[in-house]
């Protein structure tokens, strides 16, 4: 039976923490409008925020249907399998937002990745998801696969791009600025990455007696 949960926090934010793939389902509020479901992957691309607020990096693509849809009406659902171990599917529907790379929270969030360099993947901007229901299931009929490793493509591919052929390479592109239903995507032109903040200088060490003395 599945379980509702108030808060992500203990061995369910452990769980989902480990897993190395995870899918992001949005739609449009037309009728007729296109579904999207999209993989993600790519260790270090994902963080919790808090105990109701996770986070992921939303990387170079050819397509930007999830922002679309997020910027039109705000729905989401994470979901991740347990492809080892004992069988688990932890859903959290929420409503999610783009943060791009003229906000100002963007380089704040930026921190929360530090097992990732995003320089090489063509970051176009992070996804933030709040949490309105948090639910389990059984996945017994999820099979049992093996992770090896992250295909190292995707970072090979846009690592020699700077921020203008990085924006060229988005324009170019038939549904990055508009999806499939004509509603507005990534906005171009890409903004600049933001230059990290820097690290606070340390105060000199203070003068003792002592030191003086030596």
């Amino acid at each position: 039976m599945g379980k509702t949960y108030e808060r992500i926090d203990g061995r369910l934010r452990t769980f989902i923490e480990a897993q190395p793939v995870f899918f992001t389902a949005t739609a449009p509020l037309s009728a007729d409008g296109t579904v999207n479901l999209s993989p993600k992957g790519l260790k270090g691309s994902f963080a919790v925020l808090d105990e109701l607020t996770v986070a992921y990096l939303d990387f170079a693509g050819s397509t930007a249907e999830t922002i679309a849809h997020l910027r039109e009406n705000g729905r989401i659902t994470l979901m991740w399998c347990a492809f080892q171990g004992p069988p688990n599917i932890v859903r959290v529907h929420g409503r999610g937002e783009p943060v791009f790379r003229d906000d100002p929270r963007f380089v704040e969030l930026l921190v929360r990745f530090p097992g990732i360099d995003p320089t090489a993947h063509g970051l176009r901007a992070i996804v933030v998801v709040t949490a309105d229901l948090i639910r389990d299931t059984c996945g017994y009929a999820v099979p049992f696969m093996a992770y090896e490793a992250d295909r190292d493509l995707h970072g090979k591919r846009f690592a020699r791009e700077d921020d203008a052929s990085l924006d060229a390479y988005f324009t170019k592109k038939e549904h990055v600025a508009t999806s499939l239903d004509g509603l507005p995507g990534l906005p171009l032109p890409l903004p600049p990455s933001p230059e990290p903040e820097p690290e606070p200088e340390l105060p000199a060490p203070r003068k003792t007696a002592a030191t003086d003395a030596s």
